[in-house]
């Protein structure tokens, strides 16, 4: 605590003191950075190459935070904001810089983690932007709630809280499923049935949940509930499929635990068969309301094709595809390869990747339901089926060290490894250097003027030999 005080003391940073910086640098979230007597300040919403003025909210023992109070000399990158809650919301927090200013970022962060972690500092592609980079998400997740003046509200979580953003019209939400929302909370509101209420976690209605099929426009409605039964369940449907004849499949999803996880494990369809279909690529898929599928479909594409590119798969190749999902990137695959081995831990993505296969009429892919580390170990130390080519797509913590251990242990002559995560990516490449050798690392803007990115990396085995034709 004293080495604490006497390095702030040193510098005299003070909380609530105002200051007027330069900002030379963005981090990888997009806040700006500035220094003052060497101590490092972050600063949401200002912009590399801006003099601003701010005021210190939080000061820690290596680095403090800072809030704009007035932008003194803008960058040239800096445009007026679409949206009026963007700064509360959280979700698109770039939405006062340039589009392509935001790909120049990404791509900068994703070459600092490189530069930071890697033995072979390899080069980062540019990103592969979106072209209309505006209401690409398929699926929505509005919270109802009651606000500070008792008053029903339906939204967004304001960032780091539980409080509830009114909806406005969102830059990155689709339309139409943001216009069901508001119709279905208009009828709950209007019908007095009960919202769920976090701090006694008492009321009905606790979110509603929207997916769309980009491509086939066949909507999925999602009512999250903490009870069994919805007053006025009938007439509520009638009246969403009645309006919106786009709406195929309406789901009552049970939830009665006090969690912040959305959806619960319970679904009862009101209307429909559970499910809507979307085409992604050539392939038809069913999006159940648990399954995971891409929230940017468009962008999608561009990233299986770039995956399926970098694994230059051959009909003699046997494919892993850890993290599988609703079976996407393995029928994307499939069409390349001798056999694809998915494996995927969510149950009901298993079965709904097993009928998307039949519903595509492809056969040589096989479905695997468990951890991956387990599953994995049983295919090849069991079954004795060795890959050629290992696809991953891991959730935000990366792969585990069994995992790594795995694939040293049968080493395939190339790893492709998809990530929404640079920092976790660039832990585990940088322990695969050992074996392999990054060969290119390419973002994808998935989430237009928000801080995340994905990214495509391509590892190949250090004793490979090289094609003759290269």
């Amino acid at each position: 605590m004293k080495l604490y005080k006497k390095k702030i003391m040193e510098h005299q940073i003070e909380k609530n003191k105002q200051y007027i910086v330069d900002i030379i640098d963005n981090g990888c979230n997009g806040e700006g950075i500035a220094k003052i007597n060497n101590f490092t300040i972050f600063i949401p919403n200002s912009l590399k190459g801006e003099k601003v003025k701010i005021v210190i909210v939080k000061v820690l023992s290596s680095y403090a935070f800072g809030k704009v109070l007035e932008i003194i000399v803008p960058s040239k990158n800096r445009i007026k904001s679409d949206c009026e809650t963007y700064k509360r919301c959280g979700g698109c927090s770039l939405r006062h810089i340039k589009y392509e200013e935001t790909l120049r970022m990404k791509q900068n962060a994703v070459q600092s983690l490189v530069n930071k972690t890697l033995k072979n500092q390899i080069e980062v592609k540019p990103v592969i932007r979106m072209e209309n980079p505006y209401h690409y998400r398929n699926k929505a997740q509005y919270p109802i709630g009651i606000d500070r003046n008792g008053q029903a509200v339906i939204g967004t979580f304001a960032n780091r809280t539980h409080e509830i953003i009114p909806i406005c019209n969102c830059m990155i939400q689709n339309e139409k499923t943001e216009e069901i929302a508001k119709f279905i909370f208009d009828y709950i509101v209007k019908n007095k049935i009960s919202i769920y209420d976090e701090k006694n976690q008492k009321g009905l209605i606790r979110h509603i949940v929207t997916k769309i099929g980009i491509r086939t426009n066949e909507i999925m409605c999602v009512l999250v509930i903490n009870g069994r039964k919805i007053p006025k369940e009938e007439d509520l449907v009638t009246e969403i499929i009645s309006n919106f004849p786009e709406v195929k499949a309406i789901v009552k999803n049970i939830n009665e635990k006090n969690t912040n996880v959305i959806l619960g494990k319970e679904n009862i369809n009101l209307y429909g068969n559970g499910y809507i279909k979307d085409k992604l690529g050539e392939y038809i898929f069913k999006i159940s309301p648990l399954s995971f599928y891409q929230v940017n479909p468009v962008q999608a594409e561009r990233l299986y094709e770039e995956g399926v590119k970098a694994a230059r798969i051959t009909k003699e190749d046997i494919v892993f595809d850890l993290y599988s999902g609703i079976g996407t990137i393995s029928l994307f695959m499939s069409k390349y390869a001798k056999k694809v081995y998915g494996i995927e831990i969510v149950e009901e993505a298993v079965e709904m990747a097993k009928e998307n296969a039949q519903l595509n009429n492809i056969d040589n892919v096989e479905f695997l339901a468990g951890d991956v580390e387990e599953i994995l170990g049983d295919l090849i130390y069991s079954r004795k089926v060795i890959p050629d080519i290992v696809m991953i797509d891991p959730p935000r913590k990366g792969i585990d060290n069994i995992t790594v251990q795995a694939l040293f242990d049968i080493r395939p002559k190339r790893v492709v490894y998809i990530s929404c995560n640079p920092a976790t990516l660039m832990r585990d490449l940088s322990r695969l250097e050992e074996w392999y050798e990054v060969k290119s690392i390419k973002p994808v803007d998935m989430f237009p003027f928000t801080s995340h990115v994905e990214v495509v990396s391509v590892l190949g085995r250090k004793d490979e030999k090289k094609p003759k034709n290269q």
